[in-house]
């Protein structure tokens, strides 16, 4: 698990999120013109975080490492002034502080975030776009992205994550792949029995580790389950190795650890990434997916808020 915590900031937060962001932000006084960031006074930010709130990280020992602020621009969900202190940039607090505003903004109904970034700072531009988040408009010195969000469930218990399972499978047929993400122990196998489960197949759904790849076959004359494990494959040579392309027209696929790996399997695919709603032992998980390719036009996933990030 990761050491850092991040929790919501407001106005009596803004000399902590102001003294971050001064330093975070300090190398861009040579810019030109240099960051407004380095313009900015406690009230300004007092008055950001009033009106649009914003996130402060935390390290293991309670002392405040990263802060971003909220944002509209022309009614649309922003997020600026992503900022890390110096001595913990490249640590993954950045990402953390990310990860956070995207659920947030998911779950709030937004269906998508924007920010803005320099034409300059070519490695940022980079960063960002590694993040999923895509040119829309160039505004002069800077370039706005945007990244599509997810649909967001909140899944209390491990009960709740096999009854999800058991909804999603009544939206899935023959030739559909489902690509889990999370860490480990946080309900890739219990989501896929739900899936088992609604698909009427041949139990026991357990991880598939150490074959990498089971058939469950239906015992209702269904469609089969093929359940895979990516945990230990090296790269997509591998995984192509496993030769599902001959199974995937006639079963549904589930690809655990298949983020960033299994993609090329199929352009119509489900992306789902289950994190811990607090430290690890809570039962609480939040569940984002995502729906891509057109065979997902127009349908909604069951189980979920009926709202379907575009793809």
């Amino acid at each position: 698990m990761t050491p850092w915590s991040v929790r919501p900031a407001g106005p009596d937060d803004a000399p902590t999120v102001h003294e971050i962001t001064q330093a975070a932000f300090a190398g861009y006084g040579t810019l030109d013109p240099p960051s407004g960031a380095l313009q900015e006074t406690v009230e300004t930010v007092a008055a950001d975080l009033e009106r649009y709130g914003g996130l402060l990280a935390y390290d293991a020992d309670d002392h405040p490492v990263g802060a971003l602020r909220f944002a509209r621009f022309d009614g649309l969900f922003a997020v600026r002034r992503v900022a890390v202190v110096p001595a913990l940039q490249g640590r993954g607090v950045g990402r953390l502080l990310l990860q956070r505003a995207e659920v947030d903004a998911a779950v709030a109904g937004e269906r998508e975030l924007r920010l803005g970034v320099r034409h300059q700072l070519v490695d940022n531009r980079g960063y960002w776009r590694r993040r999923g988040y895509e040119p829309v408009a160039d505004r002069g010195r800077w370039m706005e992205l945007r990244k599509l969000l997810p649909e967001v469930v909140t899944v209390p218990t491990a009960r709740d994550m096999r009854s999800l399972g058991e909804r999603l499978a009544a939206s899935l047929r023959a030739g559909d792949v489902v690509l889990l993400t999370g860490e480990l122990g946080a309900g890739k196998t219990t989501l896929t029995q739900g899936i088992g489960a609604g698909l009427g197949v041949r139990e026991p759904v357990t991880s598939p580790t150490f074959v990498l790849a089971r058939v469950h076959p239906s015992l209702v004359g269904g469609v089969p389950l093929v359940h895979v494990d990516a945990y230990r494959l090296g790269g997509w040579e591998e995984l192509a190795d496993l030769d599902l392309e001959t199974s995937l027209d006639e079963a549904v696929t589930v690809v655990e650890w298949g983020g960033g790996l299994a993609e090329p399997l199929a352009g119509n695919r489900v992306e789902i990434e289950i994190r811990w709603t607090a430290p690890a032992g809570d039962e609480g998980r939040l569940v984002l997916w995502k729906a891509v390719g057109p065979r997902w036009s127009g349908v909604a996933l069951s189980g979920g808020s009926g709202r379907r990030a575009r793809a």
